[in-house]
């Protein structure tokens, strides 16, 4: 690659390293959210003290649809970490090649 086609190259991978660090913040966001809301329905649920009532079956159904959601922002997560790895190592490599096409352009012989 040329030295101006490489700074455009880092640029657009620094801009999509940049996406996914926010996605995957807004990841941890929403986890945290859900979490809070499984141990209150939980708390809520202990509070009634019969098992076979509606109203702790709902809550129970609503908590077990809570942690499929959670499961599915962890996959989401593992998905972007392996994206983030895979732009990490293109920007590595680009960074290389154009600390090298800086070399060649400015060697005298």
């Amino acid at each position: 690659m040329g030295l101006i086609t490489s700074q455009i190259r880092l640029i657009y991978l620094q801009q999509s390293r940049l996406d996914l660090e926010y996605k995957m913040q807004l990841i941890t966001q929403a986890k945290m959210g859900l979490s809070q809301s499984v141990s209150d329905l939980t708390q809520a649920s202990n509070d009634y003290n019969d098992p076979d009532s509606p109203i702790t079956k709902m809550l129970n159904q609503r908590i077990a649809k809570l942690k499929v959601l959670e499961q599915k922002l962890d996959l989401q997560m593992a998905t972007y970490k392996t994206r983030l790895n895979m732009i990490e190592t293109e920007y590595q490599s680009c960074q290389s090649m154009l600390d090298r096409s800086i070399q060649n352009s400015f060697t005298y012989k």
